[in-house]
């Protein structure tokens, strides 16, 4: 069964993207267009302090009193994270996801935060491990012989 780690190195976009917590969310939203995520981490003094996603900003844009060239990132973002270590096994990622009812997880190893994976990653990686095992399967078990059951035999 596949880890944390082995997943963070089949994703294509592993690089960990931070703003720090006196960005805008202007600038946040730039850096996310610019590399295709809809999660962002909050970096302060190299160490992960936050997350603010595409649904924190659905959460703040009809506040009246809300800019998002003026908002910081600091004053919206979530500070409650959820990690893994980076030999959690994908059954247990999936359970953390379900059972806390997230959609990121940190991953570290030790102390360092090596990457973040979504539920999308997460989605993906099981999908393509039940589809593997299922062509194993088809390649051991022959349907050649079924039709001689006898399903059809008269009583």
């Amino acid at each position: 069964m596949k880890t944390a780690e082995e997943i963070l190195n089949n994703k294509t976009k592993a690089k960990i993207v931070c703003v720090a917590p006196d960005a805008t969310i202007a600038e946040a939203i730039d850096v996310m267009v610019d590399t295709n995520i809809g999660a962002i981490l909050v970096e302060k003094n190299q160490k992960i302090v936050g997350i603010w996603s595409e649904r924190d900003l659905l959460r703040s844009v009809n506040r009246p009193d809300f800019d998002h060239r003026k908002a910081l990132i600091r004053d919206h973002m979530k500070t409650n994270l959820y990690w893994a270590a980076h030999d959690t096994p994908l059954i247990k990622l999936e359970e953390m996801f379900l059972g806390l009812y997230i959609r990121h997880i940190l991953v570290k190893r030790g102390e360092e935060t090596i990457g973040l994976l979504s539920i999308g990653d997460i989605l993906r990686t099981s999908l393509l491990d039940k589809d593997i095992k299922i062509k194993e399967l088809n390649s051991i078990a022959s349907w050649q012989y079924y039709e001689n059951w006898g399903w059809d035999q008269k009583k």
